[in-house]
């Protein structure tokens, strides 16, 4: 029997994670420090001007760090000019934004019809942080003179500056708030009331959004579900691994996008590899699904729950459309998980499930595998 070697190996596991937790809480706070989080600009609009009020990370801007697709400015070859940026008194940061707007301006985008408008950078402040291991913000103020001719204004900034929400300020609960990365402008932003969206029209948008995130964005979530996958291919099982999984990451993906629970990634993106890990080497050790398995599951998918509301909460919805982009978030997530079950099902499960040698030749191959990236994503995300 190999399930009692494997129990001494679960609780030896679950030790190693609640110590990698405490140890995470208290060592790696610093590095969601070089995070890259999207900026906010709540646009105020008049028949004849507009104001952009912004909260965004300066400096990277002032260090020149291209930060498309980038997820952490440690990364960037302008490291160690961005923390030396970092270390600055607010007072000099916001002397050097003020002194390098003539350069940086050209990154931001407004446009009234066809027409560019020039915006003026009218405030500036940093916003004092005694750990400076944490992010930490620059509120600007950025405004500029309308056409007379009412047409409606379009808001963005260029891609190297990352992704940005545009959020139509003063419109109320349903006012449009856009996610936008690669360069893309906002939706148009009409002069008098307020562009909005329909709960129907954010429930259909964050349903491609989940899916986004789990392909082809999710590799870490999709080597956890083929986890589950590789274990057993009977019906029962499967669903019953894949519905605690969902249950469990929509607890935490609501609490999360609500404020309600608040973890750093730097926290929670370790601890998602080690649960790769886990359900990989489960797999070699066991051909069916044991009495704990759907415990552990469950405790992972509040992990993968964190790591899903981190996304979604980039996005700034309007309150009066969080449950609807929840729901259609929630539901992208899942179809974005059943596609992967659907498509490694045809690709070996269909052809080979039934084989005499599939566990041999294919399940405990495939766990090995993911098993390997899993831990090397561990380690990576906790050392480097």
């Amino acid at each position: 029997m190999m399930i009692k070697p494997f129990q001494a190996f679960t609780y030896m596991l679950a030790c190693w994670v609640i110590l990698s937790t405490i140890s995470l809480l208290t060592f790696l706070s610093v590095a969601s420090a070089h995070e890259v989080r999207p900026a906010i600009a709540d646009v105020t609009l008049d028949d004849s001007a507009l104001q952009i009020e912004m909260r965004l990370t300066a400096e990277p801007l002032l260090a020149g760090i291209d930060l498309q697709g980038l997820e952490d400015t440690n990364e960037a070859p302008e490291a160690d000019l961005n923390d030396q940026l970092r270390a600055l008194p607010p007072s000099e940061l916001e002397a050097r934004f003020q002194a390098a707007w003539q350069d940086l301006q050209s990154g931001f985008f407004v446009r009234a019809g066809d027409a560019d408008v020039s915006l003026a950078l009218t405030g500036v402040s940093v916003v004092p942080l005694e750990n400076l291991e944490l992010p930490r913000d620059t509120m600007v103020t950025l405004e500029g003179a309308l056409p007379n001719d009412d047409s409606e204004v379009r808001v963005g900034w260029a891609a190297a500056n990352g992704p940005l929400i545009v959020r139509q300020a003063g419109a109320g609960d349903d006012a449009y708030a856009g996610f936008l990365e690669n360069g893309d402008l906002s939706e148009p932003l009409p002069r008098a009331g307020s562009a909005t969206e329909s709960g129907w029209s954010v429930f259909v948008r964050y349903i491609g959004v989940g899916f986004d995130h789990i392909i082809p964005k999710g590799l870490d979530h999709i080597l956890f579900v083929l986890g589950l996958f590789f274990l057993s291919l009977k019906v029962r099982p499967l669903v019953m691994q894949i519905t605690v999984f969902t249950v469990a990451h929509t607890i935490t993906l609501a609490l999360a996008s609500l404020g309600v629970v608040a973890i750093s990634p730097a926290i929670v993106e370790p601890l998602i590899a080690a649960s790769i890990v886990y359900v990989a080497v489960e797999n070699i050790f066991v051909s069916r699904v044991t009495p704990w398995r759907p415990f552990v599951i469950f405790a992972f998918g509040l992990l993968h729950g964190l790591g899903f509301a981190s996304v979604l909460g980039e996005f700034g919805l309007a309150p009066g459309r969080f449950v609807a982009g929840l729901i259609g978030f929630n539901i992208g997530v899942e179809i974005g998980q059943l596609t992967v079950v659907a498509l490694a099902f045809l690709a070996v499960g269909y052809w080979f499930g039934q084989k005499p040698w599939y566990r041999r030749a294919i399940s405990i191959p495939a766990s090995v595998v993911i098993a390997l990236i899993g831990a090397y994503w561990a380690v990576e995300r906790v050392f480097f």
